[in-house]
């Protein structure tokens, strides 16, 4: 079989499988063909198993099939084929460390097993029969996958019995920190509004709470991770959780007073770390007339100058 005709087949699966048209394409054959390290010269039933992260995917690509792909792509692949595949239940996400982080650089795919063993009988008489059974007992397969991940996510508690779930990883361990530590110590019966997710952004957002606050909100990428309202001082708390990003420097203390604006309560900036030792790298950066919480001393707030402790402050 020549390259393309390894394209071209792997295309063929990914229709037999049922995925929309726009996974049918050279991209996702080509994702799908280095699951399975499938190399040219190889045959179906070699097809194999790795661990793999979108980056290696592309290198795979390149070295095997001779396809370039700009840097740039990274997020085509992840966003419009890798995310659909784990969909359908045919790869697994972190199979290997199901609790890691969503934006980990480490993450991996790896081929399910029932798919794996689909697949090796490609091009033989078997072909047809294992389809039509593994199709039988997809959605199945899809509802399991997708319970052991929704098991893996982070439960936080927003109010007194009610809970919303986040994605895997130590930026939601600090959302959650956030939620329910330093809001019960420095704004106690405080409601919260918004909290980001890295999985799917918008892990939980009050819009008609926020727009009764005078904010109307078009573009969620720049919220911080998480606004409380602290009802008794009618102020807005946001928050930016700071594990692997900056913290409130001068220019996101711009883009936040610009995108809180209209708001009917004051504004207090904090930033919030996991360790000192993590604030230590940001010390440089952090604006004035901020707040920074540290969730290894929760008990201590940070408050950089100005003439209040932790309160809004006006514009003149």
């Amino acid at each position: 079989m020549t390259q393309q005709e390894y394209i071209d087949a792997a295309q063929q699966i990914i229709v037999s499988l049922g995925l929309p048209r726009a996974q049918q394409n050279e991209r996702s054959a080509l994702s799908l063909l280095a699951l399975l390290n499938l190399s040219p010269g190889k045959q179906w039933s070699q097809a194999e198993n790795p661990l793999v992260g979108i980056t290696p995917i592309m290198d795979w690509a390149r070295a095997h099939y001779g396809k370039e792909y700009a840097p740039n792509t990274r997020e085509t692949f992840r966003r419009q084929t890798m995310h659909q595949f784990c969909d359908a239940g045919i790869a697994l996400y972190n199979p290997d460390k199901p609790d890691r982080s969503v934006n980990s650089p480490k993450a991996v795919y790896q081929i399910e097993p029932a798919a794996l063993a689909l697949i090796r009988t490609y091009g033989t008489n078997k072909w047809h029969n294992c389809l039509t059974d593994y199709l039988a007992q997809r959605e199945t397969l899809v509802a399991k996958y997708a319970m052991e991940r929704e098991q893996n996510r982070i439960p936080v508690e927003i109010a007194p019995g009610k809970e919303i779930t986040l994605s895997p990883g130590e930026h939601s361990e600090l959302i959650r920190a956030i939620i329910e530590d330093f809001a019960s110590r420095y704004a106690p019966g405080s409601i919260l509004v918004y909290a980001g997710d890295t999985g799917d952004k918008w892990g939980y957002f009050d819009a008609p709470l926020l727009e009764s606050l005078g904010v109307s909100v078009d573009s969620h990428g720049k919220m911080p991770d998480v606004v409380l309202h602290f009802t008794e001082k009618n102020w807005l708390l946001l928050v930016e959780s700071v594990t692997s990003h900056g913290p409130v420097d001068g220019k996101r203390h711009a883009e936040l007073a610009s995108l809180f604006s209209g708001s009917k309560a004051g504004l207090v900036y904090v930033t919030a770390f996991p360790s000192r030792a993590i604030m230590g790298k940001y010390l440089g950066e952090i604006a004035w007339e901020t707040e920074v919480w540290v969730a290894d001393a929760p008990s201590h707030l940070i408050h950089f100058n100005g003439i209040r402790f932790l309160g809004p402050y006006t514009e003149e």
